[in-house]
Order: C-alpha cells, then sequence, then structure tokens
C-alpha cells in the first residue's frame, strides 16, 4: 500500500470518527432542546474546538503531549476524570478524583487482555464513587495504550464516544507516525540521488578545470565557481522543495562543468516562459533529467548532441520538459526501470517519478517518449498552486 493510500485511509477514519463526537457533542450539549438553532451550533462548535487543541497535542512535534491531550479529552467527554495508560504501563491522568492510578492499571491490563472496549461498574461492599470505561488505542494493529474515562455513573453514550474517542486518538497518532516516515522517506530518497553524483562526473570536472589552470586561468576560475555552486545547491541539507529558477541555476552549473569536457559537441537551448520561474518544484527533480539526458542520450555518441530545456505555462500547471538527440532508450526497458526495483542505471528516473507520484498522484508521474535512436524527450507537469509546500531559500 503506497503512503498517499495510508493517507487517504487515515484521513477518512479521522473524518468518520470525528464526525461521531461531533454528533456525540451534539447530543448531550443540546439534550431536551427542540430548537435546532443556536444551542446545538454552539455545541458543535465547542466540540470542534475541543478535538483540534487534543488532536494539536497528540500531534506534537516531539511526541503526544498526552498530559495536555487528556485535559482536552476530559473536557470534550464530559468527566469526572480521564486517565491515558501506555503500552508501557505509564499512567497519564487529568481531573478532579485522586488515587485513580491502581484503578486505571487494572482497566488497562483488562483492557489490553480483550482489546475491546471494557466497563467496570461500582464494586458492591465498597465505598467507590465512581465507574470506569476502557478502550484500546491501537494503531494498524498493535497497542498503544488505553483511554480510560471515569464517572459517577457510565451509561451507554459515553460507552461509546470513550471508544470513539480512542479510535480517534489512534488515527491521529497514526497520523503523526505516517507524517514522520514521509518524511524519512523524503530525506532517502534525496540521499540516493545525491548518491548518484558520479565520482566520474567529479573527476571528469576536476581534470577539465585542471586543463584550463594555465592556458585560461579565467574560465578555470569560474569553472570552479560553478563546481563550488553545483555541489553546495545539490548536498542542502533543508528543503523538500525549491523554485523552477533555483533549479535552473543548478543546472546552469552542471551544463557549464559538462561544456568544459564536451566543448562544441554539447549544445543546449532553453524555452523558459518567464512566467513559469516561479513554479514550486520536489527538490532535485529536473536536475537528474538533464543529468540522465547528457549520460545516456548524449554522452555515448561521438558527435554529442543538443538539450532542449523547456518550461511552458498550463493554466492550472506548468510543463517542463527536458529533450535531447542522442542515442535514446528501449521503451520496454524505460518502463521496466520505472517500475521495477532499484537499479543502477536510470535510478534518477526511477527517483523523480516516483516522488512525483508520491506528492501529485499516479497522473503526476513522468511521461518519457523515446526509442532507439530517436532521442529522448522527458515531461513533468507540476500544479502551480501548492499550498501545503514551500520552496526553501537557496
Amino acid at each position: 500500500m503506497t503512503d498517499q493510500a495510508l493517507l487517504t485511509g487515515s484521513l477518512g477514519v479521522v473524518a468518520g470518527v470525528l464526525l461521531a463526537l461531533i454528533l456525540i457533542g451534539v447530543v448531550r450539549l443540546a439534550r431536551g432542546s427542540r430548537d435546532l438553532g443556536g444551542e446545538a451550533e454552539r455545541a458543535t462548535s465547542r466540540t470542534l474546538h475541543l478535538a483540534g487543541l487534543a488532536a494539536a497535542e497528540l500531534r506534537a512535534a516531539h511526541g503526544p503531549d498526552l498530559v495536555r491531550a487528556a485535559r482536552h479529552v476530559r473536557t470534550l467527554l464530559g468527566v469526572q476524570a480521564v486517565a491515558f495508560v501506555t503500552a508501557e504501563g505509564a499512567v497519564v491522568f487529568d481531573g478532579s478524583i485522586s488515587g485513580l492510578d491502581a484503578s486505571a492499571l487494572r482497566v488497562a491490563a483488562r483492557v489490553r487482555e480483550t482489546d475491546r472496549r471494557q466497563v467496570f461498574p461500582r464494586r458492591r461492599g465498597t465505598d467507590t464513587v465512581h465507574e470506569a470505561v476502557g478502550a484500546p488505542v491501537t494503531v494498524d494493529g498493535e497497542y498503544r495504550g488505553a483511554l480510560i474515562a471515569f464517572a459517577e455513573n457510565v451509561r451507554s453514550p459515553l460507552v461509546r464516544a470513550t471508544g470513539e474517542v480512542a479510535d480517534w486518538c489512534a488515527a491521529q497518532i497514526a497520523l503523526t507516525e505516517l507524517e514522520a516516515s514521509r518524511a524519512s522517506l523524503a530525506e532517502a530518497e534525496l540521499r540516493a540521488l545525491r548518491a548518484q553524483i558520479s565520482p566520474h562526473f567529479i573527476y571528469n570536472s576536476l581534470a577539465a578545470i585542471a586543463s584550463f589552470i594555465t592556458t585560461d586561468p579565467e574560465r578555470a576560475r569560474t569553472l570552479v565557481l560553478d563546481f563550488a555552486d553545483f555541489t553546495r545547491y545539490s548536498f542542502r541539507q533543508k528543503g523538500e522543495f525549491t523554485t523552477l529558477a533555483q533549479e535552473l541555476g543548478s543546472i546552469r552549473n552542471y551544463l557549464e562543468l559538462e561544456r568544459a569536457r564536451f566543448g562544441d559537441r554539447l549544445e543546449v537551448r532553453l524555452r523558459i516562459a518567464p512566467e513559469t520561474l516561479s513554479t514550486v518544484i520536489p527538490f532535485l527533480s529536473v536536475q537528474p533529467l538533464v543529468e540522465n539526458a547528457v549520460r545516456h542520450g548524449l554522452e555515448p555518441t561521438a558527435s554529442g548532441g543538443l538539450i532542449v530545456i523547456a518550461a511552458e505555462d498550463e493554466g492550472t500547471h506548468t510543463e517542463i520538459s527536458v529533450e535531447d538527440d542522442g542515442v535514446g532508450m528501449d521503451p520496454a526497458l524505460v518502463q521496466d526501470a520505472l517500475a521495477g526495483p532499484v537499479q543502477t542505471t536510470h535510478i534518477g528516473l526511477r527517483n523523480v517519478d516516483t516522488r512525483l507520484r508520491r506528492l501529485y498522484g499516479a497522473e503526476g508521474g513522468l511521461v518519457i517518449d523515446t526509442n532507439l535512436g530517436a532521442g529522448t524527450m522527458v515531461r513533468m507537469r507540476v500544479p502551480k498552486s501548492q499550498p501545503m509546500h514551500e520552496a526553501d531559500a537557496p
């Protein structure tokens, strides 16, 4: 299952549970009133507000803040006390009743044993004035703890509400872990792309620079600066996104270094619509396409060739293409490289295609037109509006 499918499923769970919470809040706070006006609206607003506060604590950047979350969940459920008991047996408590740690652990043990909601009524022959209901917090089938609500009287609406809130808490934790996993995956993909900066390319670049030191010192100095800027951009440590303008700047440095080696055999043309330069794109998404054109399209030929880099405004999207008139590729092998396991050949294309599909859906991947002896054109379409994605400063 892909990250996108997991995220879609998790969001569906959150939406369903949040709807149930709203209904519970409306029924509880607007009970007895036939007027569905102001009181019901206030109940809905209050429920959403509390759910939002609890979600922020459950999805804190440095791990769930269960102490603050318990406070909001207790208010949401309208009970005397709430406890979170973690899978390791730690008890986080909020409420007006003291000395409930032992009771919370007993309820949590039963919940974990049965993996279902458990109700603990008032025990006969004791002066206990509270009852309890516990529900498991389970993420992807793994028990993460229990949510326990304490009240003077536990009735069926509270039992249902506690189960729904526990499921909602689990969904929040799952989303947090999915986001962390997505961030780790993105970083791993960028590391893989950086690893593809060929030692052969670095050696050739330094050799080309060295060849100009005595014959054309100014050209050698310029190439050193190009090499420094190229490596600085490629190995920057922050940001999953950049702008087309920033990426083109790095591509210019790369091509200047390759021109030092190819000479007149490498011709480059740019067809960039000015309005597309501010388009936000995934970091290192166009540069690997240009490197692929040079290494696999033109380098195998003695005569070199032409690379055309284009960007066109298509209304809601920007279409970016990289075309070369080199040796081309077998279309079947290209599809195998994109769909199959990671390979040493064309890993840059596969990496970019995977990232685009993860970000923009199944239809957002690369489009590759090629054939043996016919050159290659690689196209990508990026939405112009990406409110959740921001380019980092170079």
